[in-house]
């Protein structure tokens, strides 16, 4: 049996000899399904940060956990906002508890290294909230060496990068939902899923500087998108997918201060 980096795919006698002593990171995709316009898939979220961190995870003999699939809810300026059909969202509390007991319960097992890959903005103070709530509690316990890095896998976005892939104008990150990025890489990843005949053409949303509830859904373009992601292409997909795999795994390598480890070696030996 070929070894995989996805737990879901591991034996328990595997991944118990993995984890055990506490020195193999293991990665969490917290990701949302969510309208990502008419030409994406609603699952961008899930996707994406599972590759990011896949790909992260064989740089750096990691392991991935199946993704948390569904987010806190979509908001106006960030994602369209809650009044599309298909968006599926928990309240904060359920994320706040999903997260903190998916970790506690990696802790049980030996885990003692963990990343946590947000991969839908609106999750990020939720996602915090249950780190912290975890750590108190695996501290009350006594476990008191668990560390735990959370990473929005877009910040590592190069300047070079953007002046590349958005060659005609970066609209900033706020109205980047359904927009280039997410776009490229799903065509990278998986055309078969990508519509570039249903794209939006319409410019950049527009937002006041502040939030109404309930929503309007007026605020948001009628696509869904807050963006045009015409400029999207696979080869753009690819080059935001290597930076952001080896920048994580640049970034778990010194924070947990990684080392070739035996595991590792043998894996390359073998390759």
């Amino acid at each position: 049996m070929a070894e995989s980096v996805r737990i879901a795919e591991t034996p328990w006698t595997t991944y118990d000899k993995r984890v055990r002593d506490g020195s193999t990171v293991v990665m969490l995709p917290v990701g949302a399904l969510e309208q990502h316009g008419p030409h994406l898939p609603m699952n961008c979220d899930v996707v994406i940060p599972t590759a990011v961190a896949e790909g992260a995870a064989e740089r750096i003999d990691a392991l991935v956990a199946p993704a948390i699939a569904y987010g806190y809810k979509s908001q106006p300026r960030m994602g369209g906002g809650q009044h599309f059909p298909g968006t599926t969202s928990l309240d904060g509390m359920t994320l706040i508890c999903t997260v903190r007991d998916v970790i506690k319960e990696f802790a049980r097992h030996g885990v003692r290294k963990l990343a946590v890959m947000v991969g839908h903005y609106e999750n990020t103070m939720f996602a915090i909230e249950g780190i912290d709530l975890a750590l108190r509690d695996l501290r009350a316990d006594g476990v008191k060496t668990m560390k735990i890095v959370r990473a929005d896998y877009w910040d590592f976005t190069s300047q070079a990068t953007i002046d590349k892939v958005w060659a005609h104008g970066f609209p900033g990150w706020a109205t980047e939902h359904a927009g280039v990025m997410e776009t490229s890489i799903m065509l990278h990843l998986h055309p078969e899923l990508v519509d570039m005949k249903q794209v939006p053409m319409h410019p950049p949303a527009k937002f006041p500087p502040y939030d109404v509830y309930p929503e309007n859904p007026a605020w948001t373009p009628a696509s869904g998108a807050l963006c045009s992601a015409k400029q999207a292409t696979a080869a753009s997909g690819k080059l935001l997918l290597e930076e952001y795999r080896n920048g994580v795994a640049k970034a778990l390598t010194g924070e947990f201060q990684l080392r070739e480890t035996g595991h590792r070696k043998a894996r390359r030996a073998a390759e």
